[in-house]
């Protein structure tokens, strides 16, 4: 019987896109294998991962809204002590931001399969109701992932990066929609002629939009940033960045995200215990070893920095 406050909950999202001009190849792929080893690595129930995919065959599929669903009640479940998990394997966005805390005026978001956005301010809120004593970790495999937890503190970025080497990967695709390619979707279906995304994903979704597009910029500014929070990001990449969907030779079933597979290897390679900042260097170094340009960072506290990757405190 499982004790109280020892709970390991995680939530696994892939994205592809299928039949889509936006068609990623390993999205799936990343959270099946991520999954395992979870399971096999970190001492994961399979009773307590849910999996959410695109595939044609899943019953549910990973919508904006059921996302957030399920990652409000894995928080809802949490109690101190609990290790709490979200991979996000998918495309990412970025969106013109007019709140003054933001200094290059965007916004990062995940790109569900419905295209109902969710943002940073989201994943702040999440953050902010996690009890004290249990963690919060985000693994976002998409691009400008950087930042994707508002407010929180960087450990690893771009001021970490070492001097910037030419790639020698051909890339199958990277994984980002850009802004005029979200609102054109968007516009498409609401018939609506404005450039304000908040407008159409509001329209489309109502109460189920990201609290990004219901509040107003300055009570987004004042969204607490708390203090040694529970929260911690490691991205795929910079903010400014782009992540790569690799799809070696057309086979399907061999399809990966970069960093979704640099981090599985840094587990299958290192028996023992890891901190994040180890999984994300680590990381770098197998990507920059295979000659891939982006640099994935982490953002969290001081404290779970060096935290052990995944395991109860």
């Amino acid at each position: 019987m499982e004790k109280v406050g020892s709970k390991k909950l995680a939530v696994l999202v892939g994205c592809n896109y299928a039949n889509t001009p936006n068609e990623l190849h390993g999205c799936i792929n990343d959270v099946l294998a991520m999954r395992q080893v979870l399971i096999d690595r970190l001492g994961f129930e399979p009773c307590n991962i849910q999996l959410l995919t695109d595939a044609t065959d899943s019953l549910v599929m990973p919508t904006g809204a059921k996302i957030k669903e399920v990652l409000n009640h894995m928080v809802d479940q949490a109690q101190p002590g609990d290790v709490l998990y979200f991979h996000y394997s998918g495309h990412g966005t970025r969106i013109p931001s007019n709140r003054r805390t933001r200094p290059f005026h965007l916004d990062e978001a995940i790109v569900p399969c419905d295209f109902n956005l969710i943002t940073d301010v989201d994943f702040r809120n999440l953050v902010n109701r996690v009890p004290k004593g249990a963690t919060f970790t985000i693994l976002s495999d998409s691009c400008h992932s950087g930042g994707l937890i508002d407010k929180e503190k960087e450990q690893i970025g771009p001021s970490s990066l070492p001097p910037s080497s030419t790639s020698t990967i051909n890339i199958t695709k990277s994984k980002t929609i850009p802004f005029e390619s979200v609102l054109h979707h968007l516009s498409s279906i609401t018939n609506i002629n404005t450039s304000d995304i908040g407008t159409h994903l509001l329209e489309l979704f109502g109460a189920a939009a990201s609290d990004r597009f219901s509040l107003p910029s300055h009570e987004q500014d004042l969204i607490p940033s708390l203090h040694e929070d529970n929260g911690i990001l490691l991205s795929g990449c910079q903010a400014n960045e782009t992540s790569a969907d690799m799809n070696p030779h057309g086979d399907e079933g061999k399809a990966y995200g970069a960093f979704s597979n640099a981090v599985q290897i840094v587990l299958k390679e290192n028996a023992n215990d890891l901190s994040n900042k180890e999984v994300v260097l680590m990381a770098r170094n197998v990507l920059q070893k295979q000659g891939f340009e982006q640099h994935p960072c982490l953002y969290s506290s001081d404290d779970h920095a060096n935290s052990p990757f995944l395991k109860q405190i």
